[in-house]
Formats: structure tokens, sequence, C-alpha cells
């Protein structure tokens, strides 16, 4: 990336040139014990990811990164061109809705301020991403934290409490300038712009609605948005609802902006779609890393639009795995993709009990880009349930020099 926190990171000059660097070594993954029953602090895992060490998908330095602050429900972070750390936030100290945004000094991560204007902060927050050359930033909402956090209620949705809007900044005023409503867009969590820094569109993941859309940027200036992915629910017994949604949690772009890949932590499957068309997106590869329609589960799938049978349960290593593919990161060269199966806690409590009492784990999945189509390392799995103080849910995934879904030129 152009802009670096201090002076770290190695600074590719285009998205092209990160494909050409080194390959992955250790991963940076932030491990929860909160409502696992685990009396013990959070900390940051360091993950071997290089195949030539003998210390390959073992834990090798945890950190406790545990400490009081006055702040409400961080989520995503981003460095500026002015080497300050920016970070957005879900919620005030209360618990209700807000979508500000922190600012962060790069060298002593001492706390400067926020962001947006006095007063100006969105009602509701997450995600965020911003393209300088085209003077916007453009942020996505879950819900207020008082509402997610102790698990999802189907009523909440009837009583309109979860978000369904982006909300489109000026770069420079630091305001908003549109709001935009999403059409089947319910949840917008994770957010992408293409990598290149001149283009003025990209894609969200809209959980609930599980659906992808698209925003662009119109002659006159002002973005629209459109949706380009719908993955259908499937008519399900013995579950929550009667109708399953995929869950889109997370999605992310390689840096050639090709290929787009997102995760349906419900349904079990990692997905990869060509894009070099945004606008018709086509399908090139699946994967099922669990779920919750596994065969021999409590579910039975009624109709599917999809499939002709359940999937069967996934086993790596003897291990059979707990939960759905959540975060993922992709290697800069593209080929290899990192999978967490851990979402939120209060959620992982409520969808996949299993996951509190043997905690989650990390995949690796063999990516081909030439034709597209994923595969499984079954070599690779690093087993958060063996942690020395009890098993613990690991979640994002970040390289120490960048990586797909941090990096953003300027």
């Amino acid at each position: 990336m152009a802009a670096k926190c201090g002076n770290c990171g190695p600074g590719y000059s285009t998205p092209l040139e990160a494909m050409k660097g080194p390959r992955e070594e250790i991963v940076y993954l932030p491990c929860i014990y909160r409502n696992t029953g685990t009396e013990a602090p959070d900390y940051l895992a360091t993950v071997d990811v290089d195949p030539k060490s003998p210390q390959y998908c073992q834990v090798i330095e945890p950190k406790d990164i545990h400490a009081k602050c006055e702040l409400a429900f961080l989520h995503t972070s981003h460095c500026l061109a002015s080497g300050e750390v920016m970070i957005s936030s879900l919620g005030d100290l209360k618990g209700n809705g807000k979508g500000g945004f922190v600012l962060l000094d790069g060298e002593t991560f001492e706390v400067k301020g926020t962001w947006e204007r006095p007063g100006g902060a969105a009602p509701l927050g997450y995600d965020f991403w911003y393209q300088p050359r085209h003077n916007v930033m453009i942020s996505t909402e879950w819900a207020a934290p008082n509402v997610l956090r102790d698990g999802f209620n189907p009523a909440d949705v009837e009583a309109g409490l979860y978000g369904s809007h982006l909300y489109v900044w000026d770069w420079q005023r630091h305001e908003i300038v549109q709001t935009l409503s999403l059409k089947d867009g319910l949840i917008p969590l994770e957010i992408r712009f293409l990598h290149n820094p001149d283009a003025a569109q990209g894609f969200v993941g809209c959980a609930l609605s599980s659906t992808i859309q698209r925003f662009y940027k119109n002659e006159g200036g002002t973005w629209s948005v459109e949706k380009v992915i719908q993955v259908p629910p499937k008519k399900v017994k013995g579950w929550l609802l009667p109708e399953m949604p995929g869950l889109i949690t997370d999605i992310l772009l390689s840096l050639d902006d090709r290929f787009l890949y997102f995760s349906n932590w419900l349904h079990g499957d990692l997905r990869q779609y060509d894009i070099s068309d945004p606008q018709r997106p086509r399908l090139t590869g699946q994967l099922f890393l669990g779920g919750s329609i596994i065969k021999g589960g409590p579910v039975q799938v009624l109709e599917d639009q999809e499939l002709k049978s359940q999937p069967e349960p996934l086993v790596v290593k003897g291990k059979r795995v707990a939960g759905g593919p959540q975060m993922i990161q992709l290697s800069l060269d593209g080929k290899r993709l990192y999978v967490t199966t851990s979402l939120y806690s209060a959620w992982d409590k409520q969808f996949y009990p299993d996951l509190i009492r043997e905690g989650s784990v990390m995949l690796q999945v063999d990516v081909d880009t030439v034709k597209g189509g994923l595969k499984l390392n079954p070599n690779f799995l690093v087993d958060f349930g063996k942690e020395p103080l009890g098993p613990a849910l690991a979640h994002e995934l970040r390289y120490p020099g960048g990586d797909c879904s941090s990096d953003i030129w300027i």
C-alpha cells in the first residue's frame, strides 16, 4: 500500500505489485473468550503458515490484548495517508447505535478524536472503505450493539432495528453527502472498493438478505447500488425460522480485481466469483466447510434451489469442524484462502453451540486462479480448541505487511 501507519509494511506501489510480494509466513488473529465460560483475557494469536517451518499450523506467540477503553464497540481499522489510524464504531458507550470513526496516532496509538464532524455520525455503523481519488468514503451498518450483543431475535428485524443503508461520505469534508437505501440488502456488513485506486465501484455483502450489492459512481457524481448476486434461502425444519439464509458475513476481492470471495456462515459454503464484468459476476468455485445444513445434524432441508442433498460434515486431520466459514483472507498472489469459523460469541452460542465448547478452527483453501475453483488443504488445521487457557474463538485474519482486505492505495 502507498500509505503506511508509522514505518510498518512494505509499501507496494500498486495492487499488482503487491501480488508479486513474498509468500505469507505468519498470520495474526484476535482470539476471544467472551461468552465461552473461560475467565481469561482476549488475546492476539500469531499463527505460523510457512509450510517449511517446523511450527507450521501452530499458534507460536499469543499476546494479551485486553485493555480497558472508554471507546465503544469498535470494528474496522484502516491506515490513512496522514499516518493516522481510523477505526469505525457500531455504537456509543451505552450501546445505542452510532456510526462514527475514531482517529488514533499512527505511532503511539493514542486517541486523537473523531474523524467525522461533531454531531455528524451515521445512525448505525460497522465497516468502511475510502477511495481518495474520488473524494469518497462509504460505510455500512449492522445494528445498535444493544440489539445484536445477546444474539439474533427475528422480532428485531420486524421492528426495523437492523441496518439496510450505505452512507456516502465526502472524504475531504468528513460529512455524509448521500444515503443509499438497499433493496434486498438487509444487514450490509463488509464493504470493498475495487483495489484499483481509479475505480469508482465495489461490492458489499448483505448478511441477512444474503445478497451481494454493487455500488458505483454515476456520471453526475452521485452514487447508486444494484443487486448482482442472490443466495437463495433454504426451506428447513428444526431451525429458528422456516427459511435459512446463507448469512454472508465476509467478502474480499483479489488484488487484481478479478475474483470476489464470500462466506455463507449458516449454509456453510465459500464462494468464488469471476468479476471481470462487475455487473454480472460468474460463479467459478464453491466449497462447503461445515455449516448448519450438514447431514446428520438437527436441521432438515425441505426445499433447496441449489443442492440435491445436504453436505457431509467436515472432518480435517481427524477433527470434526464446528461452525461454518466466516472470516476469510487471501494470499497476496491470490492462491491461498485462509478461513476461520467464529462470527460473534453471542451468535456463535446461539447458532453453533459446539463452537463455544470446542473453540473455532482456522483452515486453508487452495485457489485455482486460472480457471477458478476452490479445494480444501487437508493438511492444514489450526485448532483453537486446544489453547492453554481453554477453547478460544479466532476471528479476523491479518498479515504483518498488509493484505487484500486492509490495503487501500492512494
